[in-house]
């Protein structure tokens, strides 16, 4: 069950990561002498496919966690996961306002959320672990792709944030305090704690 988990994850973001990777490994700056003027505005037009790319991850969670909601049990839980979907709507909102001051335009939706084979919280609260450890990771990459100060510094700062939601998660997914300090470099591909409910995890 934990391979059939984690497709569903990756299930959501597969292409976006995929696309990220291909506009970052395209974006570097031209060696041609047509002036500095015509780089800069290739960097933002790089930049600004990259940026469509996380507004649709943080589509992506938002829908997610919404979708989610109903298989929370806990009130705990669920006023929980209503401050997450509050704060990535903040990331939405600072990537939008970063696109715009590329002078490019959000054309960006959500991927297809999969929730067929998640049927408990337990299942819910690992698939949600997956889904933003890797928007973890992908964020990461993202600030060693964009080439303008400030969406790599807001990358950079989404990135952390999704560090912190992780933590959040393994708290619910029963880490004692110890277990859901994160690793010293979390990258997004730290597995769920040990305490997570077996039957949840197999």
């Amino acid at each position: 069950m934990g391979d059939t988990r984690r497709r569903f994850a990756r299930s959501a973001v597969a292409t976006l990561v995929a696309t990220g990777v291909l506009v970052g490994c395209g974006c570097g700056g031209g060696d041609g002498g047509d002036g500095g003027g015509s780089d800069l505005a290739a960097e933002k037009e790089a930049d600004a496919e990259i940026l469509n790319v996380a507004l649709s991850q943080e589509l992506t969670l938002v829908e997610a966690f919404d979708l989610g909601m109903p298989l929370l049990r806990r009130a705990e839980t669920r006023a929980l996961f209503r401050q997450l979907i509050a704060q990535e709507r903040e990331h939405i909102d600072g990537w939008t306002k970063a696109m715009r001051g590329l002078g490019g335009e959000a054309e960006s939706e959500p991927e297809e959320i999969d929730l067929a084979g998640v049927k408990t919280e337990g299942d819910y609260l690992l698939f949600a672990y997956d889904l933003i450890g890797l928007q973890l990771t992908h964020f990461l990459d993202d600030v060693t792709h964009l080439q303008t100060r400030a969406p790599q510094s807001f990358a950079a700062a989404t990135a952390a944030s999704q560090a912190q939601h992780l933590v959040v998660i393994r708290r619910l997914l029963g880490a004692d305090l110890a277990e859901s300090i994160p690793e010293a470099f979390d990258t997004g591909e730290v597995p769920p704690p040990a305490a997570a409910a077996p039957t949840d995890r197999e």
